[in-house]
């Protein structure tokens, strides 16, 4: 899923959000900081994935890094923060709901199919 997919649909499913588009880019950028730190760098490959982050000038036809089939998690993410900075906490208490639980779904996956780092002993 792309920057513009997450936004479009996002817009879409709630129009008239009034959260610019600079906005929604921060928060997504966030999140992969996040998923890049938590999950994908704890692996031996995790490495090789190279994220710095998304900006206004980062183009919208980005590929974010959660692949199908768990890309909702940007969509709830981007729905929870929404809720979350107009108050709407029963709306951000269900998104941000959604969002663990697909977030949850994709670091299993990914667990599974990726070898963890392993622990480098030291020795006193």
């Amino acid at each position: 899923m792309t920057i513009n997919e997450v936004i479009e649909y996002v817009d879409t499913v709630k129009p008239g959000n009034g959260v610019d588009r600079a906005m929604k880019i921060k928060w997504l950028s966030t999140l992969d900081l996040r998923i890049k730190k938590e999950i994908i760098d704890l692996h031996e490959d995790g490495r090789d994935t190279v994220f710095k982050g998304y900006g206004e000038s980062t183009p919208g036809d980005t590929v974010l890094l959660v692949p199908a089939p768990y890309e909702a998690v940007y969509i709830h993410w981007l729905e929870a923060q929404m809720a979350y900075i107009n108050g709407e906490f029963n709306q951000f208490n269900n998104a941000i709901t959604m969002y663990n639980a697909e977030c949850a779904s994709f670091a299993s996956a990914y667990r599974r199919e990726h070898k963890p780092l392993t622990p480098k002993l030291k020795f006193f």
